[in-house]
């Protein structure tokens, strides 16, 4: 049984005992529903949640498990023999896994396996027919770990759906049986339901906690294998898979700093002059389109972003700026990048410093007209003091999102890892170069792979920094003016 079936049949249970519930609890009061504890509706609502919360919980863990217990199996056939010159266990299982799919796919098409895995030629040329793609005729060996691996994963489905379905229908019977009258079934809902909220709000946490320790044990593992001290402190971004690479971040965390620069020298005095504006001076009306208006800019996806810094900033600022005072002949610039990413964070800042404006205690206003100060003065000399500390929150947040970016930076700024003062000229940014080494069929036992994680590490604790100070100053300023 397919997942989607498992989840649809486990929510129908659900919701017959809600059903079941809820009539069980008018039954047993004899139709007199003031002689129950609570409302007829937290009977129903007690056996759901007990036919639907362990059932489906029980899927998430299993699923997340079957992958790391069935493929260790099926990788367990492979001798080092399976393994080619230059490739590693990891790329075969891959390959394993592809073959693995391309056999549901026949065996749904009714081909006749058994002739086809005696056949490598023809598998391969059956399974890039049937959309999978192959490169080479695959080994014995291999046929017969992907069949190991498809079998697994069929008893797998079969066991998980026996399961899932009983301990669903455990718990519609459990849930049916506490039903009576003087059952505190609001109580017991509640509960449940605080317990299910903190296990949500715990999810969230171990995810942090699970991608920074992925992060640091890689990054570790990467330190093992290149010295540190060359990758903090070494100015040359060189990898060469095979040996002789040079990984320095410093190229890479300038070209960061400086496209986020020139972004924030856009966005900050657009974004705070609209954000004075729409706060200040616009009347309803005009507030009413303006402010969705700016931020339209946060829904466009960054990809066309890029596109409109390759295709119009770009040719732009070649054109008209960078030959014509000799300071380049490349559209793809530090300067394109970072003129299209301020545009796109202009919304950050607008819309965070809007409301920290409006939250301003009008008093201030008011004492400030009332004692002679023209609207422009009292903006300037009391407004803007006052909301300081939360404008300088929203900008170290639209700095945080602006490194970060990746797609803008591919399209606009290029891909050359330099130290260069000149704005006209391609360089390229941390994001980028995590993408570029982790693009295609890598293997996570070299240098220029692992290097990825120790740039995300390093990109993550800068963001991070920069996050922690914003939301220490809005804090201080909302303890201050609330």
């Amino acid at each position: 049984m397919s997942t989607g079936l498992l989840t649809l049949l486990v929510a129908a249970l659900a919701i017959l005992g809600m059903v079941m519930g809820r009539s069980r609890a008018v039954a047993t009061a004899g139709g007199d529903i003031r002689k129950l504890h609570s409302l007829p509706f937290f009977y129903g609502r007690f056996t759901a949640l007990l036919t639907a919360v362990p059932a489906f919980l029980l899927i998430i863990v299993w699923l997340l498990a079957q992958p790391l217990i069935v493929e260790n199996k099926a990788a367990a056939l492979l001798s080092p023999a399976d393994i080619p010159d230059g490739s590693s266990k990891a790329l075969v299982m891959t390959d394993v896994r592809r073959i693995a799919e391309g056999l549901d796919r026949l065996t749904e098409s009714r081909t006749d396996i058994p002739a086809l895995k005696a056949d490598p030629a023809a598998l391969k040329a059956a399974m890039n027919a049937a959309g999978v793609a192959l490169q080479t005729d695959p080994a014995p060996s291999v046929i017969e770990a992907a069949e190991a691996l498809r079998e697994a994963q069929g008893r797998s489905r079969l066991y998980l759906s026996i399961a899932a379905g009983i301990v669903a229908l455990g718990g519609f019977a459990w849930g049916v049986s506490r039903i009576k009258p003087e059952f505190r079934a609001r109580n017991a809902t509640e509960i449940f339901t605080m317990w299910l909220l903190i296990g949500c709000s715990l999810i969230a946490v171990l995810t942090t906690v699970g991608i920074v320790a992925s992060m640091l044990f890689e990054t570790g593992h990467f330190f093992r294998l290149y010295p540190a001290k060359d990758f903090f402190f070494s100015t040359t971004w060189s990898p060469k898979f095979g040996g002789g690479s040079s990984l320095g971040i410093i190229p890479l965390v300038w070209g960061t700093l400086y496209v986020s620069f020139i972004a924030l020298l856009v966005a900050v005095p657009v974004g705070l002059m609209s954000a004075i504006y729409l706060a200040e001076y616009a009347s309803k009306r005009t507030r009413a389109w303006v402010k969705p208006a700016i931020e339209i800019l946060a829904g466009i996806p960054t990809i066309v972003y890029g596109l409109f810094a390759l295709i119009t900033v770009g040719p732009l600022l070649r054109d008209w700026i960078a030959q014509p005072a000799g300071l380049g002949d490349s559209s793809s610039s530090v300067m394109t990048a970072g003129l299209v990413m301020g545009i796109m964070v202009i919304p950050f800042v607008s819309s965070l410093s809007d409301d920290i404006i409006n939250a301003v205690p009008q008093s201030l206003r008011d004492g400030s007209l009332g004692l002679g100060a023209t609207p422009s003065e009292t903006v300037r000399q009391v407004v803007m003091p006052a909301a300081l500390p939360g404008i300088v929150g929203a900008v170290l947040l639209a700095a945080s999102r602006a490194i970060g970016e990746t797609m803008i930076v591919v399209m606009g700024a290029g891909a050359a890892a330099k130290l260069s003062l000149n704005p006209f000229e391609a360089m390229t940014t941390v994001t980028v170069k995590i993408v570029s080494q982790l693009t295609g069929d890598t293997e996570f036992a070299s240098p220029e792979t692992l290097v990825a994680f120790a740039l995300g590490l390093t990109l993550f604790t800068l963001t991070l920094a920069l996050n922690i100070l914003a939301l220490y100053i809005v804090r201080k300023y909302r303890e201050q003016y609330e």
